[in-house]
């Protein structure tokens, strides 16, 4: 059976997904919009207000107003190409497959500065279809095997802001003449969200140069950049690998597969909790927000559990502590296939 089927229970003890899902889909039947959708729209609004008083801050003329306002413009930046684009790539942030879209573009392609369906392409067709298998769903994205390890997890996450859309104007050389209305599209809504943040910072808030505008925009964008590549690796590799041929069932490959970070207050708020404390319920149910990960977060912990499955969690602190020690095993060299891999 291949990486991404539901399969039925086989075995003893070991659960099944479909029972899970009939569980979760009762507890998602008796939620409010306001616990499926409403709560995260009022997170996001959080990066809404952040916006405009960022901006009046660093406009003052006071280093401790400009700390606080790259700050507060940090935390926009988190919340809307973080947790809002990660949403908005499982169309969670709306029913309307209209509004659905709209995000879906407005947080990728004019706040994260690439291209929406590559995005989707390769988080939710890839990277959920294929959850540690090697060479497909296996973070390979994250790995860049040839820096030292105190490189890769401090220093190098800096340069995403640069990285990313260098990456974006790659991938749109590389279409094909017959898609170019999508690149023209998403050059100009990408080109649209650097320009207007550049233009806020410069003339709105009367920086005295470029170079200065440039330097707070550079700062609110990376700001949360270390922490995001950590968690983009935590929470996967180090655990078991599979095979694309021999995959075990889709519940058994989620509970051994993903880990859950232990709740951390301000990565749970800008990134989200199906990224942070909620993120093997993720995996089960990939289009469920952020606030309904958390609420059928019991339910899920318990199945698991009952049926002898691993629920994983691990702190952010001693998966840091792991990836220091494991560095070439984990992201130098590729980790070795599971003995899980043969199981159906």
């Amino acid at each position: 059976m291949r990486a991404g089927e539901t399969g039925s229970g086989q075995g003893s003890g070991q659960g099944s997904l479909r029972e899970l899902e009939t569980l979760v889909s009762a507890r998602i039947k008796s939620s409010p919009w306001l616990d499926r959708h409403g709560w995260d729209w009022l997170h996001l609004s959080l990066g809404f207000a952040c916006l405009p008083a960022g901006l009046v801050l660093v406009s003052l003329d006071s280093s401790a107003a400009l700390l606080l306002g790259c700050g507060c413009l940090a935390v926009t930046h988190a919340l809307f190409t973080v947790k809002a684009t990660h949403l908005a790539s499982h169309n969670s942030l709306a029913d309307s497959r209209l509004w659905s879209r709209v995000w879906c573009l407005f947080f990728i392609e004019v706040c994260g500065c690439f291209p929406a369906d590559v995005a989707v392409e390769e988080h939710v067709k890839v990277h959920h279809a294929y959850t540690n298998v090697l060479g497909l769903g296996d973070s390979s994205t994250w790995r860049v095997p040839f820096l030292p390890r105190f490189v890769y997890l401090f220093l190098a996450p800096l340069a995403l802001p640069f990285i990313t859309p260098a990456v974006t104007l790659g991938l749109l050389l590389k279409r094909p003449a017959s898609s170019w209305g999508s690149s023209v599209r998403t050059l100009a809504l990408c080109a649209l969200g650097l320009g207007a943040h550049f233009c806020w910072l410069r003339f709105a808030c009367g920086f005295s140069s470029a170079a200065t505008a440039a330097a707070c925009m550079y700062t609110s964008r990376a700001a949360f950049a270390i922490p995001y590549i950590h968690v983009n690796v935590f929470q996967h590799l180090g655990l078991a690998m599979f095979a694309r041929d021999s995959c075990p069932r889709r519940l058994v490959q989620m509970a051994h597969g993903v880990l859950n970070l232990h709740p951390v207050p301000v990565l749970d708020v800008c990134f989200g909790h199906s990224l942070i404390s909620c993120h093997v319920e993720h995996h089960l149910f990939p289009t469920l927000s952020d606030h309904m990960c958390l609420q059928i977060k019991p339910l899920v912990s318990s199945y698991l559990k009952s049926c002898g499955q691993p629920y994983q969690e691990a702190s952010y602190s001693n998966r840091l502590r792991l990836f220091v020690d494991k560095y070439d095993e984990f992201l130098v060299h590729l980790p070795p296939i599971t003995d899980l891999a043969g199981l159906q």
